[in-house]
C-alpha cells in the first residue's frame, strides 16, 4: 500500500504512546541550549523548512524566529523565504540590507497590504526584521536576504516588471505594459480574472504573459552588460516576477476547478521559487542556506498524510524529493490557547479562543506528556518513531478558524513521524499581535461553559 494512504482509525491516547513521547521529549525552557539537537539533526543541510499549526500564533513566529537568529549567526544560513509574496517580501529585503528608503521595519512591511495582513504585518515579524537589519550591518558583504515564496502578486508583480524595463528597455517596457493590460479588468479582484475565463466572458491572458516572460529571459545577457552583480540580481528580481504572474494566471483559472489542481500549482511554484532562489545565491554567496517559514500544510510531507489521497503534493515533499537529506522539515503543534484568525475570508482578524485538540490527536497525545514546551526528533528512537508513525489527527489553522465545525474544517490524518524530520510542541499558545488592529480584535471569545464556567 503507497506510504500515503492511511485507511486506520486513529489511535487512542495510551499510557504506553504518552510514556514513549514523555521519554523522548526535549523540554524548551528558554535556555540557550535548547535546539541544540535540533541544530544537531540539520547539521550541513542547506534548506530548513519551518512550520506553523496556524498563521496567528504568537509563540510559532517567535520560536521560528529563534531558530533562524541561530541558524543565521552560528551556522551560516543567508535567507529567509516566507509563505509570502515575492515584490512584498522583497521590499523587505532592501530594508534588511540597507536599500530602499523605508526608515524602519514597520514602514518596510508595509508592502503586504493583501488579506490576511496580519500574517507578515504582525510584532513578532517586525521584530525579527528589525533584528536582521541590525544583523546584517555587521556582516559586510555576506549579508542575509528576505524573499517571498507565493504566487498572489500578479498586479504588483506586473507593475514591477514594467518598472524594470523602464529602466534597462523603454521600448521593452512598453511592449509589458500592453501584454499585462490584459489583466486590467480586473485590478480590484484577481479571482474574478480566473472566473470570467472560465465563464467564457473574457479571453485567458496566458499566451501573453508567457511571450512576455520568455523574452526578459532571452534578453537578459544584454541587461547584464550594464554593472554587474548589481544588474543580475535586479534582472533575477524581475524574471522573478515574470513567472510569478504566469504561474498566478493559471493558478486563478485553475482554482474555479479540482482544488488539487490549483494547490498543486501553488506548491510547485513556491518549490521552483525556492530552488531558484538559491542556485542564484549560490553564483554569489557559495553554498548559500535557506530558512523557510511556511505552514505545517506545505512544510510538512505530503505523501504521509491524507492529502496524498486527495491527489496533493506540498512544499516539504518536493523539497525531500529533490534534494533528500538536505531539506529538513520541522512542524510545530499546539493544543489550545488563543489564535488571531478572520470569521470568513477577508473579515477582520479576532483573538479567537482555540479549542482543545481533538481526543485522537497527535496534539492530545503531546498534551498528555504534561511537559510544557517539548522538542520531538522521531529519528533518534525508534519507539517514539513507532508511536509517532500511527495515524492521528493533526490540526491545521490557517487564517480562517471555524471551532464550529472543527474536525471537518482543520483536521486531517497523518503520519507525524514521517510527516516531519523535527516537531516543536508548544501546549499553550497565544494569538499573534497585528499591527493594525480594530477594537474587536479584544473581544477574546467567551469560554464554551460560560455563563457557569462548568
Amino acid at each position: 500500500m503507497p506510504p500515503g494512504t492511511i485507511v486506520q482509525l486513529p489511535h487512542a491516547t495510551s499510557a504506553e504512546a504518552v510514556a514513549t513521547v514523555r521519554r523522548a521529549a526535549i523540554p524548551l525552557t528558554g535556555a540557550a541550549t535548547d535546539y541544540d539537537a535540533l541544530i544537531e539533526r540539520i547539521g550541513a543541510a542547506r534548506i530548513v523548512l519551518l512550520g506553523e499549526a496556524s498563521h496567528g500564533t504568537h509563540e510559532f513566529y517567535a520560536e521560528r524566529a529563534r531558530i533562524t537568529r541561530r541558524l543565521i549567526e552560528r551556522e551560516g544560513f543567508t535567507a529567509v523565504a516566507v509563505e509570502a509574496d515575492w515584490p512584498d517580501a522583497y521590499r523587505v529585503n532592501r530594508f534588511v540590507r540597507g536599500l530602499g528608503s523605508d526608515p524602519d521595519a514597520d514602514r518596510a512591511l508595509l508592502g503586504f497590504e493583501r488579506f490576511p495582513t496580519w500574517m507578515w504585518r504582525n510584532a513578532d515579524v517586525l521584530d525579527f526584521v528589525t533584528w536582521l537589519r541590525s544583523h546584517n550591518r555587521a556582516q559586510g558583504e555576506r549579508q542575509a536576504g528576505f524573499y517571498g515564496l507565493d504566487l498572489y502578486s500578479l498586479h504588483a508583480s506586473a507593475a514591477a516588471v514594467v518598472a524594470y524595463l523602464q529602466q534597462v528597455d523603454p521600448t521593452a517596457a512598453v511592449r509589458a505594459r500592453e501584454r499585462y493590460a490584459c489583466f486590467e479588468p480586473y485590478a480590484s479582484d484577481s479571482h474574478r480574472y480566473g472566473q470570467a475565463v472560465v465563464l467564457g466572458v473574457s479571453d485567458p491572458c496566458r499566451q501573453r504573459v508567457v511571450t512576455q516572460l520568455v523574452e526578459l529571459r532571452r534578453r537578459a545577457g544584454d541587461y547584464l552588460r550594464r554593472d554587474g552583480l548589481v544588474a543580475e540580481d535586479e534582472q533575477f528580481v524581475a524574471e522573478q516576477n515574470a513567472r510569478v504572474i504566469a504561474d498566478a494566471e493559471e493558478y486563478y483559472r485553475t482554482m474555479f476547478g479540482e482544488h488539487a489542481a490549483s494547490w498543486n500549482l501553488r506548491d510547485r511554484h513556491m518549490a521552483d521559487t525556492l530552488d531558484e532562489l538559491v542556485a542564484h545565491l549560490d553564483r554569489h554567496d557559495g553554498g548559500p542556506r535557506v530558512v523557510v517559514w511556511a505552514h505545517n500544510s506545505h512544510v510538512g510531507d505530503a505523501r504521509h498524510t491524507q492529502m496524498r489521497e486527495r491527489g496533493e503534493l506540498n512544499l516539504g515533499q518536493l523539497m525531500r524529493e529533490r534534494h533528500g537529506r538536505d531539506a529538513v522539515l520541522v512542524g510545530f503543534t499546539t493544543y489550545d490557547g488563543s489564535v488571531t484568525a478572520a470569521q470568513d475570508w477577508g473579515d477582520p482578524p479576532r483573538r479567537r479562543r482555540v479549542r482543545p485538540a481533538l481526543p485522537d490527536s497527535g496534539e492530545a497525545l503531546l498534551h498528555a506528556t504534561g511537559i510544557p514546551d517539548f522538542l520531538l526528533l522521531p529519528e533518534l528512537s525508534q519507539r517514539l518513531a513507532e508511536t509517532l508513525r500511527q495515524p492521528r489527527l493533526h490540526r491545521a489553522i490557517g487564517v480562517i478558524y471555524r471551532p464550529d465545525t472543527e474536525r471537518a474544517s482543520h483536521y486531517l490524518l497523518t503520519r507525524l513521524a514521517d510527516q516531519f524530520d523535527a516537531l516543536v510542541h508548544l501546549d499553550r499558545t497565544h494569538a499573534g499581535h497585528p499591527l493594525e488592529r480594530e477594537p474587536s480584535w479584544d473581544l477574546l471569545e467567551p469560554p464554551e461553559t460560560y455563563p457557569t464556567a462548568l
